[in-house]
């Protein structure tokens, strides 16, 4: 059973998260109110995705994401959020999540979401509008000022790399490729080197930056 820890400053609305994850077969083993209270809470019950809203008071899920990074958390982090704001994505995409929603998704939706990042997948390009490339083009590398130069992409490479844009997991890309799973991982690794990201999802960032993506 996959486990999730929800952050939402809201009561009723965990509660309410809680109450639909369990009849759809997955585990909340945890709950916090806002970002600092949910780091013991992921600590204690190392769950399998963390659940996170971003508009929270004092501690919120940008502070969340980069202090989780900061102390090498490796929890794959899915932001769900009322606030469709191609900015507050785009915080969050560079701060470490692997998934977007919004608030207005049916439960199927959410808990194939959720399945996905805990099965090594990114929700990147369903979040992706037309205004958000722009941003991410005209603004600053994804990957820092003191990213190495971005290396080519092998065809093969690059047909992976679409693949995890679009949510695959590694075992996903591998069936889909008629790959073994492990040549996949090889393939992903060297993408990241070629790329200089530190993650998938800041790999797709930097990709869509330099155009790799179209």
């Amino acid at each position: 059973m996959t486990r999730v820890v929800v952050v939402d400053d809201q009561t009723l609305i965990r509660q309410g998260i809680r109450g639909l994850l369990e009849v759809a077969g997955i585990d909340v083993v945890g709950e916090a109110d806002d970002g600092r209270a949910a780091l013991p809470v992921v600590a204690r019950t190392a769950p399998d995705v963390i659940l996170l809203d971003l508009r929270m008071p004092r501690f919120d899920g940008i502070w969340a994401l980069e202090r989780l990074r900061a102390e090498g958390v490796d929890i794959p982090v899915l932001v769900l959020t009322t606030f469709d704001d191609d900015e507050l994505v785009l915080a969050a995409l560079r701060a470490g999540a692997r998934g977007y929603l919004l608030k207005d998704v049916t439960l199927d939706q959410l808990t194939r979401a959720i399945r996905t990042l805990a099965d090594g997948g990114t929700l990147i390009a369903p979040s992706i509008t037309d205004r958000m490339l722009r941003a991410i083009r005209s603004g600053p590398s994804p990957a820092g000022p003191q990213a190495p130069p971005v290396q080519s992409l092998t065809e093969r490479e690059q047909e992976v790399l679409r693949l995890v844009a679009h949510g695959y997991s590694n075992r996903e890309i591998a069936e889909g490729l008629f790959l073994a799973e492990g040549t996949v991982k090889n393939h992903v690794s060297t993408i990241l080197t070629k790329l200089g990201a530190r993650d998938r999802t800041n790999a797709v960032l930097r990709a869509l930056h330099e155009g790799i993506l179209g």
